[in-house]
């Protein structure tokens, strides 16, 4: 049933059902099209939104989750603010632990949903926006510490199979709908490995001649054997150059593509300016990555992609400049 056809009993339930639209003025001079996911029309404004709602109602029916106890995690703002509207409802207290090379949007954003937020200093040598595995490192700790504390819930989305449920039971069976003709191929921005790990399983269930590509950072691909010659690119949200992240399956992956910063600011600007879609950093990795797919080995192919989060996160940053 579509959310407008019904009176839904709270916004938690308005999460997912997002749009699938194609990006025809993007690929007018290629052979082939890109279908978009846009996760950004979530309540939180993410994909993220998603596996807020799906690791607290998997530790609800677990009994891991006490009426009123606390619930902690580490975030770059999208998971932290998924968690901070499903929290809000369901009347947990929640602590978002970020990185403050993440923008200050997601911090004030998280705090307005009544989510306290604890910002950790970045490494001396890195730069605000631009968020390393090191970086990540001080915020486990900062995090870990919290939960011990606080006796708290700890919603790891690096960890806990809610965050690969989500997209294996809604985000990817939502696109096998839409698309009614079919999708070749899909490609996917790694951060915890979540919605590609979810997706590509419920692809390759659904037909296992679709392709899955991870995405990641030119200069920071580890998960394709590539050297981290620069682990503070400016792609927030993922690559954080982390050989280990227990949710990617191998005979998920059929290959491995690498953006640069630069082209995935300014495949982000065109998506706002040829498509009138206004999203982040890894959205316009995520369609940079699906290009060059286009314009080499899957010419003539569909491939579908998620665009992430939205571009109001980023105002502070000169992805707008």
């Amino acid at each position: 049933m579509l959310r407008s056809e019904t009176v839904l009993p709270s916004v938690v339930e308005a999460i997912g059902e997002t749009p699938l639209v194609e990006l025809s003025r993007t690929t007018q001079r290629l052979r082939g099209q890109i279908l978009a996911k846009l996760e950004y029309l979530n309540p939180g404004f993410s994909k993220k939104d998603r596996i807020g709602r799906q690791m607290i109602e998997d530790a609800e029916a677990k009994g891991l989750l006490r009426p009123g106890q606390t619930v902690v995690e580490l975030t770059s703002g999208n998971t932290g603010t998924g968690l901070a509207i499903v929290c809000a409802v369901k009347g947990y207290p929640f602590v978002a632990v970020m990185s403050k090379g993440n923008s200050s949007e997601r911090a004030r954003m998280m705090s307005a949903l009544g989510a306290e937020v604890v910002l950790v200093d970045q490494l001396p040598d890195s730069q605000p926006g631009q968020v390393s595995g090191g970086d990540l490192e001080l915020v486990e700790r900062e995090a870990q510490k919290i939960v011990r504390e606080r006796h708290a819930f700890r919603a790891d989305q690096f960890r806990l199979a809610g965050n690969a449920r989500a997209h294996y039971l809604h985000t990817g069976p939502e696109i096998i709908r839409q698309a009614t003709e079919g999708i070749d191929v899909f490609c996917d921005f790694v951060g915890s490995g979540g919605s590609f790990a979810g997706c590509a399983a419920a692809f390759k269930e659904h037909n296992p001649s679709i392709l899955c590509f991870i995405v990641e950072p030119a200069d920071a691909a580890i998960l394709a054997g590539k050297p981290v010659t620069q682990p503070n690119h400016r792609i927030q949200g993922g690559g954080y150059s982390m050989a280990e992240l227990p949710m990617l399956k191998s005979e998920h992956i059929d290959g491995y593509l690498q953006v640069t910063d630069a082209e995935a600011i300014q495949t982000a600007r065109r998506l706002a300016k040829e498509e009138g879609i206004f999203a982040g950093f890894s959205s316009g990795a995520n369609v940079a990555a699906a290009l060059q797919l286009l314009k080499t080995t899957c010419s003539g192919k569909t491939v579908v992609v998620l665009l992430n989060d939205s571009g109001l996160k980023y105002l502070s940053t000169d992805l707008w400049a």
